[in-house]
């Protein structure tokens, strides 16, 4: 049997002693969200991406948003309380997050960034996304989140 391996996010809400469920699926390289959710067999709808933007202040700032939908970065700068906010380049997301694309979770980046779960979330009991590596994404209810990350839920996609 091969062992699990664990992320820091799986760690750290061990350590929290918050109830959580791994999907695990074959992965080499970065798959968009529609497709993991897919793979996994899971719905569409309440399977989150992970969004790492900065702002005008050049405070890091994380959203969670459906994999189908798009941030809208007007609404994320406002709920953030930011002029105006852009997603940072991708070949910095391992330098500032400690995760690479395709694999990075709000739970155990380097620093815990101010992060925003669109609305949505609190629909679903549980809700999905990454566990902190590619082939992984973490199941457990967004009100456990919340906490663990110290966020908060506001409308954040283009509608």
């Amino acid at each position: 049997m091969e062992k699990e391996i664990k992320t820091n996010a799986m760690r750290l809400l061990e350590k929290s002693k918050i109830t959580f469920q791994t999907h695990t699926y074959e992965s080499d390289e970065f798959l968009d969200g529609v497709s993991v959710a897919r793979k996994i067999g899971q719905p569409v709808e309440k399977t989150f991406k992970t969004l790492v933007t900065q702002g005008k202040s050049k405070n890091y700032f994380v959203f969670l948003v459906p994999v189908a939908e798009e941030l809208d970065l007007k609404k994320a700068a406002k709920a953030v309380a930011e002029k105006s906010i852009e997603m940072i380049q991708v070949k910095d997301i391992n330098q500032i997050t400690g995760y690479i694309r395709g694999g990075c979770s709000p739970i155990g980046m380097k620093k815990q960034f101010k992060t925003v779960i669109h609305n949505t979330a609190v629909d679903f009991e549980t809700i999905l996304f990454s566990g902190g590596r590619l082939g992984t994404q973490i199941e457990m209810s967004p009100q456990d989140l919340l906490k663990v990350i110290k966020g908060n839920i506001e409308d954040i996609i283009i509608n």
